[in-house]
């Protein structure tokens, strides 16, 4: 397993190895467990399928993060080392960078500030950047760090509040800053692109980040750093790849599958994740009520659910949600019974999700390695490689990218 960042030949190498990997195993990671009552594979393999049954929601929720460790029957450990492996990648080296007084932490949440710390930390380029521009920049944080040596920056954002409140404080810092409204989905966005510019977006989501890629190709920037996020918010239901290897690719994703790199956990609070349970048992129980209700054993989405339901007793919020489903009236029956089947439903649903888990990074992986080559087509040299912990964020893959240039001897 590689211990480094990935560059040049590795990145379609890993990509290829990514891509067999994820259509071979299908059948294990697409199906949800929390819409089906029993799973494709589990006939194959109900050895695997009945062990995890047997386990409890807390063993589920003390394995969530690191699934890789489950001693789990077969086939859990091959597919769990094939991962593992493929889906490892080394930290960028930091780069020669003076960290900006502590100062330039005012207003942003210590999270976030550790993170734009360990993100700017890993830009090194072979030239100097002279201008850079925070895409979706929010107030402006990341880029008034990165100019705090005196660079010249430019911030572009949607939100008017955003940009006034990220102008003065980069005012009131002495940073060369302008903060420009701008939608970077509009068609003008591509007018706001110079090929001085080294772009960074730490943290945008899918369709940004991807507009970001196309357009600082196009307009000839020397240099770019991104940290993606939220792969799913695309403008289709399915995923458009960009580079001729993922295009040539057999793997065609929707906008559901590209949850899967998301669904792990870290920060959510004691409180949020109770809530959130209960609201996961109480949709599992109602599952089981619905396919009754209208005689068809599949699967029924719901919309989400304004918190304050979970105070309902729990047969008058089956009542309310059959209402709003249109469905008929639930007859009477054992409530408790019920609900207590969500619960148990809940421990198995989450513990068959381990399975899954194996593949959330080597999707992830095979997504930033799409990016990555989109970029080398466009000309630049690419450096794929973590700039942080996971435990500060899971999303700490950064894609590092230099247009070639050759000098007149060639």
């Amino acid at each position: 397993m590689s211990t480094a960042p990935l560059s040049g030949p590795q990145l379609r190498a890993r990509f290829l190895a990514l891509d067999d990997f994820l259509l071979r195993h299908q059948a294990f990671w697409r199906p949800r467990p929390f819409q089906h009552l029993q799973l494709p594979w589990e006939s194959e393999h109900p050895e695997l399928a009945g062990w995890l049954r047997r386990r409890s929601l807390e063993e589920a929720e003390a394995d969530h993060n690191h699934p890789e460790r489950l001693d789990a029957p077969q086939p859990f450990a091959a597919m769990a080392a094939i991962s593992a492996a493929l889906a490892t990648v080394g930290e960028l080296p930091d780069g020669d960078w003076n960290a900006p007084p502590e100062r330039f932490a005012v207003d942003i949440p210590g999270r976030k500030w550790q993170q734009i710390r360990q993100f700017a930390s890993r830009l090194r380029f072979r030239e100097k950047p002279a201008h850079w521009l925070d895409w979706c920049a929010g107030k402006g944080h990341l880029g008034r760090v990165l100019a705090h040596d005196g660079s010249a920056l430019t911030c572009l954002e949607h939100d008017a509040e955003l940009v006034k409140s990220g102008q003065a404080l980069s005012t009131r810092l002495r940073i060369r800053a302008q903060h420009r409204l701008q939608d970077v989905l509009a068609v003008d966005a591509a007018a706001q692109l110079h090929a001085e510019h080294t772009p960074v977006a730490l943290h945008a989501c899918g369709e940004l980040h991807m507009r970001l890629l196309r357009l600082a190709s196009a307009a000839g920037c020397r240099q770019l750093a991104v940290a993606p996020c939220c792969y799913n918010r695309i403008a289709g239901d399915d995923y458009q790849p960009l580079s001729a290897a993922a295009k040539a690719s057999g793997l065609q994703l929707s906008r559901e599958d590209l949850r899967l790199p998301l669904s792990e956990t870290v920060t959510a609070s004691a409180r949020v994740r109770r809530q959130r349970d209960q609201s996961m048992a109480r949709r599992l129980a109602f599952d089981l009520l619905q396919r009754e209700l209208r005689a068809i054993d599949d699967y029924l989405p719901t919309p989400s659910l304004p918190s304050d339901w979970l105070q309902k007793p729990f047969a008058d919020y089956c009542r309310d949600l059959a209402a709003l489903k249109q469905l008929p009236p639930p007859p009477p029956c054992d409530w408790l019974a019920l609900e207590a089947c969500g619960w148990q439903r809940l421990a198995q649903v989450r513990n068959l999700e381990l399975v899954r888990s194996l593949f959330r990074r080597p999707l992830e992986f095979w997504l930033l390695l799409d990016r990555a080559l989109y970029l080398e087509e466009q000309g630049y040299q690419v450096r794929l490689g973590r700039f942080c912990e996971p435990a500060l964020t899971p999303r700490n893959l950064l894609l590092l990218a230099e247009r070639i240039t050759r000098n007149s001897c060639g």
